[in-house]
């Protein structure tokens, strides 16, 4: 600025010339009377463009005044570089950046936001690429935002520096004076500073913050300028702040990364290696970046050679370090600022099956309140140690679980380590238990005295317990059985028995009663054996399609049974190995024994398991050709049901009724009675829906459809196909492969 006035100097000269007072330039610019007393005593920053315009219109300037007002302001306005010298680092270029798209395209439209003020706050884990979205997003923007864009670590993590520090440097950032910053205490430079970013358009990342008392002085006023803040904790104290929860990155979007590391041709020459590598790092960027470099120096090496040293999950934190980047550090320094509580309930969620969980989880490991764990679980949330979820579900990071596991065996002792380890799978089996026991006759709501960390208080919430706690509560009973619980396997196991049939294609039913069988042997008890027994054969059936071995445990079940005098568990052996037969082909077989069993199960009274096996039974029937007779004994059932003092209600009526009228449908599909057939489907397809039993819904449908199809409704057929595909793989492929083929063979729209 040599030999040009400062601007306060020029505009003062002008407002004299033109005779008004700061009250009258103020009146006619809209500028107010502080701002304009500021700008001449040189207090305050030169202003933008349309502030010194509004001020020439005010003072009536003619051309060369105006030209000379806006000159001393251009002259006054610090240029960006100089703006950041030795203070706020500008932006860096993120050249091997990849994903973020969606929460890129969130920060420009916060960017682009007219009211309000634009901070955002995106906060995750460590190592999930916090900072690298902000400096990305910092480079993108950078165009707003014409008076600079600047970045400051505040050091949270690694000992956060004090805010006077950060404050003074986004200060001479922006071009305020030493002697003007040694008038102002620490509470005027704060309000300094929230005048210059509201007055100003810059973009401000404060990188890393610890938590709010630090980010609070260093936010603007008003809404002209944005500030990108990143922590790993949400800051859930800043009020008007957008906030942005990263996570790891998708898995096409991990493996992208590790290419552009790598380089295409080497990445390319090893897809499956690459893609292996991306998921041993859970697709933390962190990690990724850390094992590309590691092989990127290691240009000899093969991609599996990498593969094969992260496998080792006792060893994968330790080999993902390159030089002085170690990912088992950055979760350390989280680590050491948790609470005794926070620290134990870390290490202790390592010993959790599944992929997340709930308070309740924490509850149980550590022999606490629901409410309680839970007040420890957010505190790791706050400290991005662990990911919530909408739904009142926690996730723990792969990496993260490894590193707290590794803390586990250093920190804990081996007695308290493993109660807590049978607490949590003693919650599991006993909720278990009382979930499966909704379904299960003479059972129902769980007795008065049961006080459990869930609500289980209707069998829509038992089945939804049951179905997102499976990872968990599966494995709590492979633990049970590698202990030797036995009674405790053979008990959850034995919950299962209705509710099984609602979710027959889990994939695990064959390994649930595998277990309990092997557990009832152990026990020495032949009548225990003959059931498990007997429900391993309806899942190697049902589930599993294997139909030889089905009867081959069916015919294991009966000895058993015969040998303890269990009469009901006779008849079960026999009416599974009819299914099978049936299944094999096998008529004949399937008659004789399903119309044994129906005899076995009337001579013990058992109304439960006649029902079952007279709706085998009746099958066996139309499978050998004698479809009559087997609407007689479909219908027998529903007469049975309709009685008004049947003996049987609740959930194994309603399931013995949908099966049967889907019977109903079969048999008169083969005795080619289309309007009967059409109307037992069509009200099979509503109770196995109300049932939530898609895999049966869809085999009605396809009946219904083919009825429909030969009563020349074909709109609705098509319909009917359709739906049962849309049911995808809840249905059974066979039935998805029959409604494809029909839908095909239908006449053109």
């Amino acid at each position: 600025m040599s030999g040009q006035k400062p601007f306060g100097a020029v505009l003062r000269g002008l407002r004299q010339q033109g005779r008004l007072t700061m009250e009258e330039l103020a009146d006619a610019s809209g500028v107010s009377v502080r701002a304009i007393g500021d700008m001449e005593r040189g207090r305050s920053r030169v202003p933008q463009r349309r502030t010194v315009v509004a001020l020439a219109e005010g003072l009536k300037l003619a051309d060369p005044e105006r030209e000379a007002l806006l000159a001393a302001a251009r002259a006054g306005r610090p240029t960006r570089a100089a703006a950041v010298a030795g203070t706020a680092v500008p932006p860096r270029s993120v050249g091997d950046f990849t994903g973020r798209g969606p929460e890129l395209a969130r920060l420009r439209e916060a960017a682009d936001a007219g009211g309000g003020m634009r901070v955002s706050v995106v906060s995750g884990p460590p190592g999930c690429g916090k900072t690298t979205l902000a400096l990305k997003a910092a480079a993108d923007l950078a165009e707003m935002f014409p008076d600079g864009c600047f970045v400051v670590d505040l050091h949270g993590v690694d000992g956060p520096v004090d805010t006077a520090e950060p404050l003074l440097k986004l200060l001479k950032a922006l071009g305020v004076t030493d002697r003007r910053l040694a008038q102002e205490d620490a509470a005027g430079r704060a309000g300094l500073l929230r005048a210059l970013l509201g007055e100003r358009r810059c973009l401000v990342v404060l990188d890393n913050a610890r938590d709010e008392r630090q980010v609070r002085p260093l936010l603007p006023a008003g809404a002209r300028s944005m500030v990108l803040v990143t922590s790993r904790r949400p800051l859930t104290g800043l009020e008007d702040v957008d906030r942005l929860t990263l996570s790891e990155l998708a898995q096409d979007e991990a493996v992208e990364l590790l290419r552009r590391i790598l380089g295409t041709d080497r990445a390319d020459a090893e897809p499956e290696a690459v893609a292996r590598v991306a998921e041993l790092c859970g697709r933390l960027p962190l990690a990724l970046r850390v094992a590309g470099n590691w092989l990127t120096v290691r240009s000899g090496w093969r991609v599996d050679h990498l593969v094969r040293r992260l496998a080792d999950e006792e060893r994968r934190l330790g080999a993902l370090t390159a030089g002085d980047v170690r990912v088992e550090a950055a979760f350390e320094l989280s680590y050491r600022e948790l609470s005794g509580q926070a620290a134990r309930m870390l290490r202790l969620l390592s010993l959790v099956p599944g992929p997340d969980m709930t308070a309740a989880y924490g509850a149980a490991l550590t022999g606490t309140g629901l409410f309680e764990a839970e007040d420890v679980m957010e505190e790791l949330v706050e400290a991005g140690l662990l990911q919530a979820a909408f739904t009142g579900r926690y996730q723990l990071h792969d990496l993260l679980r490894l590193f707290a596991r590794a803390r586990l065996s250093q920190e804990e002792e081996p007695g308290p380590r493993e109660a807590a380890e049978d607490r949590l799978r003693a919650w599991l089996l006993d909720t278990a238990v009382i979930a499966g026991r909704w379904y299960k006759p003479r059972y129902g709501a769980p007795p008065p005295s049961w006080r459990g960390l869930v609500a289980l208080d209707d069998a829509e919430q038992a089945r939804s317990w049951l179905q997102s706690e499976a990872p968990a509560w599966r494995a709590a009973l492979h633990s049970a059985a590698h202990k030797g619980e036995h009674t405790r396997v053979v008990e959850t196991a034995d919950a299962m028995e209705w509710f099984c049939d609602l979710w027959v294609f889990w994939g695990h039913w064959s390994e649930v009663y595998d277990l309990s069988s092997r557990a009832a042997a152990a026990l020495d008890d032949p009548g225990l054996r003959a059931f498990h027994l007997n429900m391993h054969s309806w899942a190697l059936i049902e589930c599993d399609h294997r139909y030889r071995e089905a009867v081959e445990r069916a015919d294991e079940g009966l000895r058993c049974a015969r040998l303890a005098g269990d009469v009901p568990q006779q008849a079960s052996a026999l009416s599974h190995a009819a299914v099978a037969h049936r299944k094999l082909g096998e008529a004949q077989a399937a008659v004789d024994k399903a119309r044994a069993s129906v005899d076995l199960y009337e001579e013990a009274d058992d109304c439960e398991g006649w029902l079952g096996a007279m709706v085998t039974y009746g099958s066996s029937l139309r499978f050998l050709g004698s479809a009559d007779e087997a609407q007689v004994q479909h219908r027998r059932i529903i007469a049975f049901l309709d009685a008004p003092d049947r003996p049987v209600s609740g959930h194994v009526a309603d399931m013995t009724r949908a099966h049967t009228t889907y019977a109903l449908g079969l048999d008169h599909i083969a005795l080619e009675r289309w309007t009967e057939a059409a109307a037992h489907h069509r009200d099979a397809v509503a109770q196995f829906r109300r049932l939530g039993m898609p895999h049966m819904e869809g085999g009605a449908l396809v009946g219904l459809g083919e009825a429909l199809s030969e009563l020349g409704a074909g709109a609705e057929a098509r319909s009917c196909f359709r739906q049962a595909l849309d049911l995808g793989d809840a249905a059974d492929g066979v039935v998805l492969t029959k409604a494809q083929k029909l839908l095909d063979s239908l006449p053109a729209e």
